[in-house]
């Protein structure tokens, strides 16, 4: 059993990579400007084990818990480093669980998380990057701030010296046809490139947001991370496309 799921995950990564480069060439971009996050919300540590042999080095974890106790399993057994990245919806009472443990934070969207993420990261010292969640599709079942908030937001997340503000995150619409949600990724894109265009204080030493720190765009899934790519996504969230179907009998 164990082999045949190495095989599948093997051919899984291989098609996924393939699909990466495909929509690189597409959009006249080179390969290593995509980051791709294996999402392994609810997938046992077996499976991640796998997945770090199969060359994996960044995770996806939409739950505090589930992130924190595979950073203690794994971490140890990894000889090269792993990044781990908080991309589901983060309860305040849960940031200082997740605030020296997650590379990134993609699903901020409100100044009251930052101010907590604020206060964590100084008990620790540490600078903190994140992305902000933005609802982009305006759905009621989605988190986000709305495109029409978040210069407000970002000018007072700028306020926060714990903080560096890296760029933006959107899910799109669950859609059978990808290109239904170009639309949403394009919207996205324009608004980073608007935000980059304005001087809004990061506040890390001084600088303000520009290429060197805002510069990550977090769109796409399984279903439509190639149409996010050619939009022009820096980083694609995939799970069922590496792992199969998630069993959320087995979360953590």
């Amino acid at each position: 059993m164990k082999g045949m799921v190495i095989i599948m995950m093997n051919e899984n990564i291989k098609e996924i990579e393939y699909r990466i480069q495909a929509a690189c060439d597409r959009a006249g971009r080179e390969r290593s400007e995509v980051t791709l996050i294996a999402v392994s919300k609810t997938k046992p540590n077996e499976m991640l084990e796998e997945a770090y042999q199969l060359g994996m080095r960044h995770f996806g974890e939409n739950k505090v818990q589930e992130l924190s106790q595979k950073f203690e399993d794994l971490n140890k057994l990894f000889q090269e480093r792993v990044y781990w990245h908080l991309i589901g919806h983060l309860q305040r009472n849960k940031v200082k669980y997740i605030i020296d443990k997650a590379v990134l934070i993609h699903s901020v969207d409100s100044l009251r998380l930052a101010d907590q993420i604020e206060e964590e990261a100084a008990k620790k010292n540490r600078i903190i990057d994140i992305l902000i969640e933005v609802n982009i599709a305006k759905e009621d079942t989605k988190f986000g701030t709305s495109e029409e908030s978040i210069f407000s937001l970002l000018a007072d997340i700028a306020k926060l010296p714990h903080i560096r503000v890296r760029g933006l995150m959107t899910i799109a619409p669950y859609v059978e046809n990808p290109e239904i949600n170009r639309k949403y990724f394009r919207k996205l894109r324009e608004l980073f490139i608007d935000i980059k265009t304005k001087n809004i204080d990061n506040n890390c030493n001084g600088n303000i947001i520009n290429t060197e720190y805002f510069d990550i765009l977090s769109m796409g899934m399984t279903g439509d991370f190639e149409v996010a790519i050619e939009e022009g996504a820096t980083m694609v969230r995939v799970g069922t496309g590496i792992f199969g179907e998630r069993d959320y009998s087995k979360t953590v």
